[in-house]
């Protein structure tokens, strides 16, 4: 047998990708697998050693020793730009205070709002309302730290996370269902903030016929129009990227603070203290409660399920495990805050102006004061744009890079969030509580649990937080995330076992199906967590059965 050192380089076009994540150089066991003489040219590469850079590669007639200090395989170019590779040391600037900020400009704004009062609106008191809504984020601090866990370590983006438990080709089915999401709510926040613009427009201008509803379009040329300017608005923002992102949501975290702490104390005084809110009794008998806080529950979930799927988008920016966790920290404290707030007020509405007023907009409306009015609807414009652009941007512009990185960037795939959000049509979702909260945000809930709990099961369970770099950009047939042909079939199965059962109720829900089994009106009520665990399992058993019948 010969053996002979030699030097090994191999040219990329990316030669630092592997440098790009704080992890340590990795050294590789490659098989040449051939047949007689002639080596056939499928590699198959895994991480064997974090303690040397010695690379062997072996066939069944020779053995050859390769010293080199790094090993690297040009990624494939359909699978990577710069909007994907890991993230660099410098690029890793979010310290746990920023990620809590982040948070702030999160959950300030008009959705957590209404859904806090539509709490109240739908009948239970108070406390109940801002106990579900801290119990529903205690739970989701969970998977928000365990998905954010992979951002941090290895810099990557949720698209590429996917890959490793859905395949290279077969992750486009999570981030696509989870861009969907991103757009409906990208045109329910722009809505929002296109209301705050009507709302300054003179009474002159308002009572033309241009704010006449019109039949095919469900709402008037006016509104629709100032729907398209406030998006034009929060596209200059996205265009300059994350770092533009970040700066907004730290200097934003301050004044939202501020206005919200303004909007309490002007409840306080207007409604003469807070006792009209302790005074506030359930108006559900215990059965109509407890059928009520099971799918409110599952609403609050879901109303940052999508997130908590993408969390790696924002963590693969985080200095530290520690600064991640601390961040994440921030969404019950300041969930659980603002929904105080936005009972109080909500509640107040009822002593101040004679009936329950659940939308911050029409609020807004009734104060009274052009001075008032003017920087609340500025403070509610601040909200909506920090909220909308981290949380319901970020998710489908990354989508779509990743669908194709040499067609899309991540400024073309904003502008594609914009117009998708269009079709939405979000005034129609935001007609009332009962559609905001039971068939949207429960709705969806069926399509985020489920990737959830496969992408956590896998990371942890099935691969024990241990992934090859290399491999997520690779389309190496032999790679480790190639499975059949690019798609983890055990993971799209498991993905269809978690949606499956939601559906009966879903299309009863809409109206789609007339009468339907209680059973399916459960489980439409706790889609998150019967999809989550469902599928999370079925990903397990599945996974353990091929590596019982595969030997690895």
């Amino acid at each position: 047998m010969v053996s002979k050192c030699l030097n090994l380089h191999v040219s990329s076009s990316y030669p630092n990708l592997f440098a790009y994540s704080k992890i340590p150089k990795l050294s590789h066991s490659l098989t040449l697998h051939s047949s007689s003489t002639k080596p056939n040219n499928a590699i198959h590469a895994n991480n064997h050693s974090l303690a040397n850079n010695n690379v062997f590669v072996k066939s069944s007639n020779f053995k050859v020793h390769f010293s080199s200090p790094r090993f690297e395989i040009e990624p494939d170019p359909t699978l990577i730009n710069d909007d994907l590779k890991p993230t660099t040391p410098s690029q890793r600037t979010f310290s746990g205070l920023e990620m809590a900020s982040l948070w702030v400009g999160l959950v300030v704004g008009v959705p957590s709002y209404y859904l806090a009062g539509s709490l109240v609106d739908l009948g239970m008191a108070w406390w109940q309302g801002i106990l579900t809504v801290v119990a529903a984020n205690m739970i989701l601090f969970v998977p928000l730290v365990l998905t954010g866990h992979p951002g941090t370590r290895y810099g990557i983006s949720f698209p590429v996370l996917a890959r490793s438990s859905f395949g290279i080709h077969g992750a486009h089915i999570p981030t696509l269902l989870r861009a969907l999401v991103g757009c409906g709510w990208y045109g329910i926040e722009t809505w929002i903030g296109g209301e705050t613009i009507f709302i300054l427009l003179p009474n002159s201008i308002k009572q033309t016929s241009l704010s006449k509803s019109l039949p095919w379009l469900s709402t008037s040329p006016l509104e629709f129009f100032c729907f398209l300017v406030f998006m034009i608005a929060q596209l200059s923002i996205v265009w300059k990227g994350i770092e533009g992102i970040r700066k907004l949501e730290k200097y934003s975290a301050p004044i939202l603070i501020l206005l919200t702490s303004l909007l309490l104390v002007w409840s306080y005084v207007n409604a003469n203290g807070f006792g009209h809110m302790l005074s506030l009794s359930s108006k559900l008998s215990n059965s109509e409660f407890w059928s009520l806080f099971f799918p409110s529950l599952t609403a609050n979930i879901s109303f940052w399920a999508a997130l908590a799927l993408n969390i790696p988008d924002f963590t693969r920016y985080a200095k530290s495990q520690n600064d991640q966790i601390i961040g994440q920290a921030g969404l019950p404290i300041f969930m659980g805050a603002f929904t105080f707030v936005g009972i109080v007020v909500t509640s107040s509405t009822k002593v101040i102006f004679g009936n329950v007023i659940s939308n911050p907009i029409q609020l807004l409306g009734k104060i009274g004061g052009f001075v008032t009015t003017l920087f609340a609807i500025l403070g509610i414009s601040l909200a909506t744009i920090t909220t909308n652009i981290a949380a319901n941007v970020v998710a489908p512009a990354n989508a779509l890079v990743n669908l194709n990185p040499m067609m899309f960037t991540f400024r073309r795939g904003a502008i594609v969030t914009a117009f998708l959000g269009i079709l939405f049509q979000p005034w129609k979702l935001l007609k009332s509580s009962e559609s905001f909260v039971y068939t949207w945000l429960v709705g969806y809930s069926a399509l985020m649990g489920p990737i959830g709990g496969i992408i956590l099961v896998d990371y942890y369970l099935v691969k024990k937080t241990d992934l090859s770099i290399e491999d997520l950009y690779s389309r190496n047939s032999h790679g480790a995330y190639y499975y059949s042909r690019g798609f983890n079939v055990a993971a799209i199965l498991a993905l269809v076992v978690g949606i499956l059962p939601v559906i009966p109720g879903f299309l009863h829900k809409v109206g789609m199906l007339k009468s339907v089994s209680d059973v399916f009106v459960v489980i439409y009520n706790n889609a998150w967590f019967v999809s989550f665990f469902s599928a999370g399992l079925f990903y397990w058993i599945l996974s353990c059965l091929r590596k019982k019948v595969g030997g690895n």
